[in-house]
């Protein structure tokens, strides 16, 4: 599927990040693998270190957190908020949209939308599809885009696989309309006859959690987890990763009148740094546009990871001139999303540690 959006904006970036960081070293006792083993590993995926939540905080408590510094600095007034569409797949509850709970927390205007996004590794650009949409109505003219996961919570500690990888965070971008802007390009793709190799298999309808479903197993690698915890099947994964996204990647650039040379930078969802490289010399892209360091600074976010590139990155030069970007998301679902636009400066791009 392809996509044009005209007359839209990002005008800004906040990330919210837990300041719980954890490295990798302090955690290889709890895996059960020899040291050696470990930090041989360590060397080939990028793990560092990944910031987490400490408790029990949630998706909304990140963004409350992020949007009272926006609204405290002037960033964005609560009047001006018509929409907010919070992706998410960790909510507050299934019951009410997590969307209701922040406008509640924040007492924003109740002549506005609220809407609840299931969506993971591509979760930014879908969110952004839907405030591009959104701002086509003539009473919407600023969105709110809450991008969050705390899934650290539901990754098993024991798995060496995907715990020294995940990372807990949450982005607020405000999209605007602008007639300025340059046209956004979007590719999109789904296949969910493979849901599966990406999963928590219990906790929802079609299984409840219970004393079961909590009992831990080993996998055939050696790795602990219950079917409350998230599991993954690397091998497919990565599989799908190089298969697939580069042909979806090219061809967003070349819809939009680019080529490869003309992209200034690649903000891509980060699962690992192994994959990244390899997804950049698919497309024969240099491996420095293409960064890592997200994953193995503060952890897999999910498609937190995007905005977090961006902020952690290039925060400076957003706010200071125009960029050539393309940002892909891909995984959970099978999802995978490429989008290219040409930036206007933004009004801010920043992280804030939380609490």
């Amino acid at each position: 599927m392809k996509l044009l959006f005209q007359g839209k904006r990002i005008a800004g970036i906040h990330v919210v990040i837990p300041a719980n960081e954890v490295r990798f070293e302090d955690e290889i006792g709890q895996y059960n693998f020899s040291p050696e083993q470990s930090l041989k590993l360590q060397k080939v995926m990028g793990f560092k270190k990944h910031a987490i939540v400490s408790s029990n905080e949630t998706v909304s408590d990140l963004a409350v957190a992020g949007m009272t510094r926006l609204i405290e600095h002037g960033d964005i007034s609560k009047d001006e908020i018509q929409a907010l569409i919070v992706v998410s797949q960790s909510p507050d509850h299934f019951i009410p949209p997590t969307s209701n709970i922040i406008q509640g927390r924040l007492g924003l205007s109740t002549d506005m939308l609220c809407l609840d996004i299931n969506q993971g590794c591509a979760g930014y650009i879908i969110g952004l599809i839907q405030a591009f949409m959104l701002l086509d109505q003539p009473s919407i003219s600023k969105v709110v885009l809450v991008n969050g996961d705390v899934l650290s919570r539901k990754v098993s500690r024991q798995d060496r696989n995907s715990f020294p990888l995940v990372g807990d965070a949450a982005s607020i971008t405000i999209i605007e309309r602008d007639i300025n802007a340059a046209p956004v390009h979007i590719s999109l793709k789904m296949d969910g006859t493979k849901s599966g190799i990406l999963q928590i298999p219990a906790g929802g309808f079609r299984r409840f959690s219970d004393d079961e479903t909590a009992i831990l197993h080993q996998d055939d690698k050696g790795n602990l987890r219950s079917l409350d915890h998230l599991v993954m099947d690397g091998t497919e994964v990565f599989n799908f990763v190089m298969r697939d996204v580069p042909p979806l990647i090219l061809e967003n650039i070349a819809d939009s009148g680019l080529a490869t040379g003309d992209i200034d930078y690649f903000a891509f969802h980060q699962p690992n740094r192994f994959m990244l490289e390899k997804l950049a010399d698919k497309l024969k892209v240099p491996r420095e546009k293409v960064p890592a360091n997200i994953v193995e600074e503060l952890g897999n976010s999910s498609g937190t990871t995007i905005p977090a590139v961006l902020a952690f990155n290039l925060a400076d030069r957003l706010c200071r001139e125009p960029m050539t970007l393309c940002l892909a998301g891909f995984g959970v679902g099978l999802t995978w999303a490429s989008l290219c636009l040409r930036t206007a400066p933004l009004r801010y791009c920043r992280i804030q540690r939380y609490p």
